[in-house]
């Protein structure tokens, strides 16, 4: 009779063991980190390809920005998750550009969302690869810019409430595959680069931020920094993945 009671309050304790706060917790992260956007660029549900109102009138060109950019629609340019750009004969570049604004899901990141990706750099003099957010004018963040001239920065800037850090790394350069991690914090935006975090402006967005979200390959005038050489026709970069994971 006593063992049979002693083998029931063994049972009764590990049932209740199991059912503790601490023991849900523990799986809970697993959930709670799970991304609410995982970017297929093939959809035309998650994204708009070849406009943009972050360009005047919405594209095709932005000259104003010393950019030779002429958005096209073409699956060609950015459907892969290759952002392409190749030359026109009118001086002007066909570039890829994909947004969610506008699209038929429109999804925005916000305050608190952590927005993770792999790119490959391209090394072509004039590309200008970019992962960044914009809203009505505004809310831009960009999570990483980058001109093959300087092979081994990139650029960090939040544009929301100022902070900017030009970030060199020996593991950053032409054709290499890099590792971006953004937290939009409303008092920091911090940056990860393969895993370790380089900045955190200490600025943040705010609590009612929110953006849409824009890749792209755009190419420079020349202005700030050199224009594509003459005998290059075409340059490149990829996107591996891109997910946004909201806590």
């Amino acid at each position: 009779m006593l063992t049979q009671v002693l083998d029931r309050l063994r049972r009764l304790l590990g049932r209740s063991a199991s059912t503790t706060p601490e023991a849900e917790g523990a799986a809970a992260p697993a959930n709670a980190r799970a991304p609410v956007f995982t970017a297929d660029f093939t959809s035309t549900r998650q994204w708009v390809a070849g406009r943009s109102w972050a360009y005047p009138n919405g594209g095709p060109t932005n000259p104003g920005d010393n950019k030779l950019d002429y958005l096209v629609p073409d699956p060609a340019y950015s459907r892969s998750g290759t952002f392409r750009a190749r030359r026109r004969p009118d001086g002007k570049w066909n570039a890829g550009l994909l947004t969610t604004e506008g699209s038929e899901e429109g999804f925005m990141v916000r305050t608190g969302d952590v927005l993770e990706s792999r790119v490959r750099l391209p090394s072509e003099l004039g590309a200008w690869p970019a992962i960044w957010t914009w809203l009505d004018g505004d809310n831009e963040i960009d999570v990483f810019e980058y001109h093959p001239d300087n092979p081994d920065l990139l650029e960090l800037s939040n544009h929301v409430k100022g902070g900017s850090r030009y970030h060199r790394d020996a593991a950053v350069g032409h054709g290499r595959w890099v590792d971006l991690k953004v937290e939009f914090g409303s008092r920091s935006v911090v940056w990860w680069v393969n895993g370790k975090q380089v900045f955190a402006d200490r600025r943040g967005v705010g609590r009612r931020w929110r953006a849409y979200l824009i890749v792209n390959l755009s190419v420079c005038a020349g202005r700030y920094h050199p224009a594509p050489e003459a005998g290059v026709s075409e340059m490149a970069f990829e996107v591996a993945y891109l997910r946004v994971i909201r806590p």
